[in-house]
């Protein structure tokens, strides 16, 4: 679980410590493809595999070498300081979008809710093993998720074979002689 907390006091240190505001601009700015009419503006720099940009400032040499979000450091060039506890959700979807007007600052929780693992889940017709998810075979749990009913019942079943205690056979009086 990423701590947005740590990241968020590593960035800052990261700020002042390279004075962001003045000396990157331009070289960040040159890495942006700009769209017209408003569009997304994409970030041609390094695109971690999460889809998001990233920006590097300082030389490995001299280790003042830092990386930061491009969308984050976009939004703070445009538009100022990214208050500590919140942050920038894109209203475009579009990872590689650093048009600061395309972010809005949200909590992590809104930010979360927002995502697209809710939809991505609701999409689903059957579970893992390939049992639909219809009312008969289907429990729905107190938070809103699902549960195959087939699978379920038969986790229990392995659960209780596994634990259960051994039943050794009775011994008849003929054997125990």
């Amino acid at each position: 679980m990423v701590n947005y907390i740590d990241l968020f006091e590593a960035y800052e240190a990261v700020k002042k410590e390279l004075n962001l505001w003045r000396d990157v601009g331009p070289r960040f700015w040159s890495k942006v493809q700009f769209a017209q009419n408003g569009g997304c503006w994409l970030w041609t720099g390094c695109i971690l595999r999460s889809g998001y940009g990233q920006f590097s400032s300082g030389s490995r040499t001299d280790k003042s070498a830092r990386s930061v979000r491009a969308a984050r450091l976009a939004y703070e060039l445009m538009r100022g300081d990214i208050p500590k506890g919140l942050q920038i959700d894109h209203l475009c979807r579009n990872r590689a979008c650093v048009n600061p007007y395309h972010m809005e600052l949200v909590t992590p929780k809104e930010n979360t809710h927002r995502g697209l693992a809710g939809a991505h889940n609701v999409a689903k017709t059957h579970c893992p093993q390939g049992h639909p998810y219809n009312e008969e075979n289907t429990y729905i749990q107190r938070t809103g998720g699902r549960v195959c009913i087939r699978c379920q019942k038969a986790s229990a079943r392995r659960y209780y074979l596994k634990t259960k205690p051994q039943q050794r056979p009775v011994k008849t009086k003929e054997e125990g002689e």
